[in-house]
């Protein structure tokens, strides 16, 4: 089976995983998965609990935000960049507009009863 290539860049909190690239605020990383991976695959290769993000972008569309995580059976392609952000992070300035959505999010937005949108997140 051949691979691909993902361009990983792992924001505040969650940079340390990045490991030697962790520059503190941010770590960058090629991570080589085999094709057909999924973002859940590239979170279990980085170590990453899906709890531990917050705002997700892949190919610069909103995947992922707290409490609404559609992307996780995501198929990554070989090139595609993938943003994590903490769970605790702020609207990354450039989206200051909006972002346009993935697929998976635009449905589950439309499919939860608040649209995706909440005053708190996490446990109740």
């Amino acid at each position: 089976m051949s691979g691909i290539t993902v361009d990983v860049w792992l924001y505040n909190t969650l940079a340390h995983y990045g490991g030697d690239a962790d520059q503190g605020s941010f770590a960058n990383l090629q991570v080589h998965l085999l094709e057909g991976s999924t973002l859940a695959d590239l979170l279990e290769h980085l170590g990453i609990s899906a709890e531990e993000r917050g705002i997700t972008f892949i190919d610069g569309q909103l995947s992922a935000m707290p409490g609404l995580q559609p992307d996780l059976g995501h198929i990554l392609r070989d090139g595609d960049r993938v943003g994590l952000f903490g769970p605790k992070s702020m609207w990354p300035f450039q989206y200051r507009h909006g972002a346009a959505l993935s697929e998976e999010m635009a449905r589950a937005m439309a499919e939860d009863k608040d649209h995706g949108l909440h005053h708190t997140y996490g446990k109740q």
